[in-house]
């Protein structure tokens, strides 16, 4: 743990304003113009994939990414500067929403394609899913994983920090991968560079099987993977080019 660096604290205050604001305000306002809807559903707006990275579902979701962001973020920006650490955080973030919006067209256009194909008029889904309703008759073509897949890649919104967050623990474990972490329901120390692929494996297995091992729904594991992707590959990237913090001060 360290002194709270200036762009971690500005991030957090932020996140906090946006928070504070979608409660005291009518929260389906906010969420509707903040929230990451998919790109071909009327609510898309093209502020959504960085304002997304502001926006919470509640206390305890806003508590442990920000957590993070002071745990990590300032680790990171006390070495890198704020102008890189900023960079890399909104990048981790992009890349969060892009994958997460890759699997949601991958299932939603294989089950739009599969229900057409089934008789299904393409007009009347849409006008269904543009009302947050469905037909439970699609659950005959698509079965009930695969309908779950398909309504909630179209109708429900992306919020939170995490796949930003997932950077950063992946900068982590590149810079100090022997500085040992913990998990809350596993008081275990374990070194960052083994810690932070297996809560990466975890992710990948929940959003493959669609198995939550926290026990929690509604949770966009693609999008963890996308900003642990990126976050790796400017890793790499800087490793290999020697990309020096100072080019950003």
């Amino acid at each position: 743990m360290m002194n709270i660096t200036p762009t971690v604290k500005q991030l957090l205050i932020i996140n906090i304003i946006f928070f504070i604001g979608t409660q005291l305000i009518k929260n389906e306002v906010a969420y509707h113009y903040l929230s990451l809807y998919f790109f071909e559903n009327p609510q898309f707006y093209a502020w959504q994939p960085l304002t997304h990275m502001f926006m919470h579902g509640g206390f305890m979701h806003i508590f442990f990414n920000m957590f993070a962001l002071y745990s990590f973020g300032s680790a990171l920006e006390h070495f890198w500067g704020g102008k890189k650490f900023l960079f890399f955080y909104i990048s981790c973030g992009l890349g969060a929403a892009l994958l997460h919006t890759g699997v949601n067209y991958y299932f939603f256009h294989t089950g739009l394609t599969e229900l057409v194909n089934a008789g299904f008029s393409r007009d009347s889904i849409l006008e269904l899913l543009n009302k947050d309703m469905i037909n439970q008759q699609w659950g005959q073509v698509l079965g009930q994983s695969g309908l779950e897949n398909f309504a909630r890649s179209y109708v429900t919104p992306a919020v939170g920090a995490s796949g930003a967050i997932y950077g950063l623990l992946v900068a982590f474990a590149f810079m100090f991968p022997n500085a040992e972490l913990m998990m809350l329901f596993l008081p275990i120390p374990i070194k960052a560079k083994y810690f932070v692929p297996v809560i990466l494996l975890m992710d990948l297995f929940s959003g493959v099987t669609g198995i939550s091992i926290f026990g929690g729904g509604n949770i966009a594991h693609f999008a963890h993977i996308g900003g642990a992707v990126v976050g790796f590959f400017m890793m790499w990237y800087w490793k290999k080019n020697q990309f020096h913090s100072n080019r950003w001060n």
